[in-house]
């Protein structure tokens, strides 16, 4: 066993093999820099393109449109009504955004104003402007609905 360690040692003492060795050892070593250079070059891209990819998804809203069926479910839903055979029918859908829909409803041939937010959230209620204008009564004036409480 020793005397194999001495011959390697005796071999590698050769200044002809210290030369290839050390040309050898700094070209792997250079290979290898250039890899991690390009795996880190490489990462470093991907993440920026994902969270600029997650930025612009997060940016675009989610666009939904409001249509009669979807504001009777959830008319339906917020009166606790059968969705199959409901007391309260969605007339018309005036104004269709996604943060706040207008839509007249009907029960029992009496048509009010209502609202839907975020296509969620169903209320009967006047609604005022930021200036305290009653948007409510300016929809009924526009649709000839009377309202039931004059």
């Amino acid at each position: 066993m020793n005397m194999k360690i001495r011959v390697i040692i005796k071999r590698l003492s050769n200044p002809r093999v210290k030369r290839r060795l050390k040309i050898f050892l700094s070209v792997w070593g250079s290979v290898i820099m250039i890899g991690l250079t390009f795996k880190l070059g490489y990462d470093i891209g991907y993440f920026d393109a994902q969270s600029l990819e997650n930025d612009q998804n997060a940016e675009t809203p989610i666009t939904q449109v409001l249509t009669m069926e979807s504001a009777q479910r959830i008319v339906s839903g917020a009166l606790k009504e059968d969705p199959a055979n409901p007391k309260t029918f969605v007339a018309q859908v005036i104004n269709n955004n996604n943060k706040l829909s207008t839509i007249i409803i009907e029960n029992n041939k009496l048509k009010k104003i209502a609202w839907i937010m975020d296509m969620r959230l169903f209320f009967i209620a006047d609604l005022f402007n930021s200036q305290g204008f009653n948007l409510t009564e300016s929809i009924e004036h526009t649709h000839n609905i009377n309202r039931g409480d004059h």
